[in-house]
């Protein structure tokens, strides 16, 4: 045992000296994608803000109406953003929606594209599958060191491990919708003359569409659950009073903050997840 820690492998000395080397030689590219991220995030929180807080409610609720035709999911939505705005949490929840919606894009745009390529490609699939099940299970407090150091305080740290964090979900669920496609719906499309193209697009993401949303959902709920991490670095939003309530042992504001977080994973979910449910249902 002492022969084994007396040859201690140094991974974490490698790892730091290689994001050093990072910092030191591509400090301007770290800085620009910060100051990127930081145009588009404030941008979407300036517009957001913008809007009257009642006229974005209504537009919100015209928008889940003409998606789902649910007076209930329409009445919850009306509610409950209304109780936000009672308990004074109305900015920090736009600042939250917000790195929620920025994440979730990044994610789906990056995880739908591997996940295709990883259902056409099985090697690649097995390349790629030990890097998802460690960006699943490592602590987000190990990642969250890195880029604080490469990114500085602020949303961008927080937007880029919460990517991290969720990206696994669509990469995941977009491998097993396209490799779920049946063979004879292959076989149909190739005997009409179907190009590779025209099966992607007309073929196997329609049928795994419905996987793809729940990978969708699940990128959405997992990005809510790093906002308190996020905040920890200097994410803005409803993270901030959880962790100050936390330092003050502030019931109240906790709670506040807490039910704030709920409501908008509540929406966003009820909203996926009913989409989701028509598009099996088709």
């Amino acid at each position: 045992m002492e022969l084994l820690e007396d040859y201690k492998i140094p991974l974490g000395d490698w790892i730091e000296a290689f994001i050093t080397f990072l910092r030191d030689h591509a400090d301007w590219l770290f800085d620009f994608i910060s100051r990127v991220l930081e145009f588009l995030i404030d941008g979407l929180i300036d517009i957001l803000l913008f809007v009257p807080p009642l006229l974005l409610i209504a537009i919100i609720a015209g928008i889940a109406w003409a998606l789902h035709r649910s007076l209930w999911l329409v009445a919850g939505a009306v509610l409950s953003l209304l109780l936000v705005i009672n308990l004074g949490y109305w900015e920090a929840t736009i600042e939250t929606l917000a790195l929620v919606i920025y994440a979730t894009l990044f994610c789906m745009a990056i995880g739908v594209p591997v996940g295709i390529a990883a259902a056409h490609r099985p090697w690649l699939y097995t390349a790629v599958r030990p890097v998802l099940d460690l960006m699943q299970t490592i602590p987000t407090f190990v990642y969250l060191v890195p880029t604080l150091f490469l990114f500085g305080l602020g949303v961008v740290p927080g937007l880029i491990s919460t990517v991290i964090f969720a990206i696994p979900a669509p990469i995941r669920l977009t491998y097993l919708g396209i490799s779920s496609v049946p063979k004879n719906l292959f076989e149909a499309g190739e005997s009409f003359g179907a190009t590779k193209s025209q099966l992607l697009w007309k073929v196997e993401l329609p049928h795994a569409l419905p996987t793809i949303m729940a990978g969708l959902t699940q990128c959405i709920m997992l990005s809510l659950s790093m906002v308190v991490i996020a905040a920890l670095v200097g994410a803005d939003g409803l993270g901030k009073p959880v962790v100050r309530a936390l330092n003050t042992v502030n019931i109240a504001q906790g709670f506040e903050a807490g039910i704030a977080i709920v409501i908008i994973a509540i929406l966003l979910d009820r909203v996926c997840k009913q989409r989701d449910l028509k598009a099996k249902g088709r």
